[in-house]
C-alpha cells in the first residue's frame, strides 16, 4: 500500500525558512511533487522533481525561494522554502505520479488530478 507522509510544517515569521519532508513507501514513482492549498482556494502546484533524473519544475510564484530535492536511498522528497511570505500560508501536500514522461510536460505536471497518490498534508503558517 502506497503511503506518503509529510512533516515539517510550522508557524514561522515572514522572511523565515522551513523545510518540508515527505517519505514515500509502498511503490515506485516517476514524479514527486508538492502542492499547497490555502483556505477557500484551489490546490496549487508548487514544485516537482523527476525521481530518477532529479530534474525539477517550479511554480513562478515560488521560483527562486523554493528548492525541491530528493533522497532516493531514503525514498524522501524535500521542499526547502526561504524568504517566506504570509501568502505562502497553506496546507502543503506531497504527491506522487506514475505516468512517466507524460506527466512531466509543464502543463500537466501542474495538474493535481494527474497524480496518483497524496499525503495527508502539513500546515505552514507564515505570520507577518
Amino acid at each position: 500500500q502506497v503511503q506518503l507522509v509529510e512533516s515539517g510544517g510550522a508557524l514561522v515569521q515572514a522572511g523565515g525558512s522551513l523545510r518540508l519532508s515527505c517519505v514515500a513507501s509502498g511503490g515506485t514513482f516517476s514524479t514527486m511533487a508538492w502542492f499547497r492549498q490555502a483556505p477557500g482556494k484551489e490546490r496549487e502546484f508548487v514544485a516537482a522533481i523527476k525521481w530518477i533524473s532529479g530534474n525539477t519544475q517550479y511554480a513562478d510564484s515560488v521560483k527562486g525561494r523554493v528548492t525541491i530535492s530528493r533522497d532516493n536511498a531514503k525514498n524522501s522528497v524535500y521542499l526547502q522554502m526561504a524568504s517566506l511570505k504570509p501568502e505562502d500560508t497553506a496546507v502543503y501536500y506531497c504527491a506522487a505520479g506514475t505516468r512517466g514522461a507524460a506527466l512531466w510536460i509543464p502543463a500537466r505536471v501542474r495538474m493535481p488530478n494527474l497524480y496518483n497518490y497524496w499525503g495527508q498534508g502539513t500546515q505552514v503558517t507564515v505570520s507577518s
